[in-house]
């Protein structure tokens, strides 16, 4: 009886851990609530109505020392948010794959907006100057950025969030993203009615 009882139990958390689906990630039309993804590791939030609206995103600039940047600044654009350090091996792979999308989908209204965590300031921007990365990045040691995007895991790091054009979550990545599937995501988002 007693381990009927806990097999009971079991599958009803393991039902309410593993189903995340859209409507269980979001509220519908509202802010962007993160919820564990039950071991997933791309999420993908469609139909556009079901995806959750992200702000207050923004701080230190990377490229430009004492200037402040954020997803505000992106407006109207297809913002592929990618949280990142100097220290995080995946991270150091994956930029010339964002510096990529960034040169190839800017015309279409596409923007790469870093989030530099658990680095100094200097150590961001001598990352990005020798690597000849030019899309910006927040420089936010202590990841309190990420307390804006609520529920949201800071010790996933290499991660990717990409914003619609109204800047609602469309995907998350939690793992090191490839060109292969963020270049037809961001392609598709920018020509979405908006």
């Amino acid at each position: 009886m007693r381990r009927g009882v806990l097999a009971v139990l079991a599958a009803a958390l393991l039902l309410l851990t593993g189903c995340s689906t859209s409507r269980d990630a979001v509220a519908v039309g509202g802010e962007f609530q993160f919820v564990a993804p039950g071991g997933q590791t791309v999420i993908r939030y469609d139909p556009p109505g079901s995806r959750g609206v992200v702000r207050g995103i923004s701080g230190e600039s990377v490229l430009r020392p004492e200037a402040t940047v954020g997803i505000d600044d992106y407006a109207g654009r297809v913002v592929v948010l990618n949280i990142w350090g100097t220290w995080c091996g995946p991270c150091r792979a994956e930029m010339p794959d964002l510096q990529f999308v960034q040169d190839q989908t800017r015309d279409q209204g596409v923007a790469v907006l870093g989030i530099d965590v658990r680095d100094s300031a200097e150590a961001a921007r001598d990352f990005v100057r020798d690597r000849r990365i030019t899309f910006d990045s927040i420089v936010d040691p202590p990841g309190r950025t990420l307390l804006e995007l609520r529920g949201y895991p800071r010790n996933v790091v290499p991660s990717t969030i990409v914003l619609d054009r109204q800047h609602r979550v469309a995907a998350v990545y939690l793992a090191q993203i490839r060109v292969s599937e963020l270049l037809p995501l961001v392609e598709r988002l920018s020509v979405e009615p908006a």
